[in-house]
């Protein structure tokens, strides 16, 4: 048992609204590296932004809301799979979300330290991780204070970021020009490698409607705000990456010049069409975008460790509120120190293992969804998808589809070189780093759950 209760304060809608848009978003920069010559070319990048969101994010909102609903539970996505598919697959998908996290809130400030690196060359290593070690304990420290305090400031910082795209966008339609859907994939490339990289990263940027879910145990009606919050920041989501792509290739152009780092990015975009100054808000915006996202990723990342040490699934002292701010303090310091050391080098061998992570707890919950429908049908669900058992099954499936196949072309990506090697072959099969990567990812899971099981025990699931 935890040593104090988690407080739940109240959270108003369209704040909910700007947390899951944080989660998910942040604004659109990423989207660049998918329009360039290196990714999917603008007219698939476009089709790609409209589509996802039916085929990918809608799924993924409609199964949180029926399970958030249901189930309104600390941990969130942790709780459903435990109930749904027992302790084994409950631990399985709350430890590989859980891992992901380790990397995934770790990278936004590391992008922060490289946007200071740029700023100011002549700093070194350790003054740029001093840097970053201020940003982790303040965010820290915001978290253990408690969720109002992240709520307050989400909402703050979502007025910073979409500024000056709504500005971006006005301008680029003003000065369209062109036709931005052309070419649809980049010249020499086929339409199946043109999608592989489209679809991976266009389904990272479409993630993250789970996360809210999380922190339910810490709300004042979870069960009616967050599918609710759910519904209204999908659309919102989707229009704020597919309007400024659009205004930027319209008014811009430019397109094989697109990516983020060294070409035409969203701040050069905004400097080509409203000047230097519109220019440098976009950057703060950059900046601040990477800032909520760590924010966010802390505050999700450290919930499912804290129930997961409630069910004797984890150490004990885990499952610690903060006698004050009732908050999973001990949790947020955990994650927050372990970010402290992944941002001291380089490290970007270790995200390779997050999509594959990613995309196998993703179809646990929408498993985890069918099989508690046929296990608990009387279970109350105050939001439910409507139909029958086969229903749910025709409304998940598009997404499991597109998991299956992002697993697939991570598996056989070679275009990472690690030691002077892209890939592994074993049986006449070649793997690709990321697919290595996230099998060794993988494969912690089961250790753990067989470590901590035989260590603490674990509670039976009820």
């Amino acid at each position: 048992m935890a040593e104090q209760q988690l407080r739940r304060v109240r959270i108003p809608l369209f704040t909910a609204v700007a947390m899951i848009f944080i989660f998910v978003s942040s604004g659109a920069f990423g989207v660049e590296d998918m329009v360039g010559p290196e990714g999917s070319g603008p007219g698939l990048t476009l089709i790609l932004l409209l589509v996802l969101p039916v085929v990918w994010a809608l799924p993924m909102s409609l199964v949180c809301s029926e399970l958030g609903s249901a189930i309104p539970e600390e941990g969130g996505y942790y709780q459903w799979t435990r109930r749904a598919l027992g302790k084994f697959w409950g631990f399985q998908c709350g430890w590989w979300a859980w891992t992901c996290q380790w990397v995934d809130s770790a990278v936004y400030i590391a992008l922060v330290q490289g946007y200071v690196a740029t700023w100011w060359p002549q700093l070194n290593g350790w003054e740029l991780w001093g840097i970053g070690a201020v940003l982790v304990a303040v965010f820290a420290y915001a978290n253990i204070r408690g969720l109002n305090i992240i709520a307050i400031s989400s909402l703050v910082f979502v007025v910073i970021i979409v500024a000056p795209f709504l500005v971006l966008i006005v301008l680029g339609f003003a000065n369209w020009h062109g036709t931005p859907f052309q070419p649809f994939i980049p010249p020499g490339e086929s339409l199946f490698s043109s999608l592989n990289y489209g679809l991976a990263l266009g389904v990272w940027m479409y993630s993250g409607y789970d996360s809210m879910s999380t922190i339910a145990g810490e709300m004042e009606e979870p069960q009616r705000i967050i599918p609710k919050a759910l519904m209204i920041a999908l659309p919102i989501t989707a229009a704020l990456y597919f309007l400024p792509t659009l205004a930027g290739l319209a008014g811009v152009g430019d397109w094989s010049d697109w990516t983020t780092t060294g070409g035409t990015s969203f701040v050069e975009a905004a400097k080509a069409l409203g000047g230097p100054v519109l220019g440098y808000i976009m950057l703060g915006a950059a900046v601040i975008s990477n800032l909520a996202l760590y924010q966010e990723y802390l505050t999700s990342g450290a919930r499912p460790a804290y129930s997961m040490a409630e069910d004797g699934l984890l150490p004990k002292w885990l499952n610690r509120a903060h006698p004050k701010y009732g908050t999973p303090w001990v949790s947020i310091l955990l994650l927050a120190g372990l970010n402290l050391v992944l941002i001291i080098g380089t490290f970007a061998s270790l995200v390779v293992i997050d999509v594959l992570l990613n995309m196998f707890y993703y179809l646990l919950i929408f498993i985890a969804a069918i099989r508690l429908r046929q296990k608990e049908p009387d279970l109350e669900r105050p939001f439910r998808i409507r139909g029958n058992t086969g229903v749910l099954v025709a409304v998940c499936a598009p997404a499991i589809l597109i998991a299956l196949v992002t697993i697939y072309t991570n598996f056989v990506d070679t275009s990472t070189e690690i030691w002077g090697h892209a890939s592994f072959s074993i049986g006449g099969f070649s793997f690709g780093w990321y697919g290595i990567g996230g099998l060794i990812g993988l494969l912690t899971g089961p250790a753990a759950y067989v470590i901590f099981t035989r260590t603490l025990g674990g509670r039976p699931v009820t």
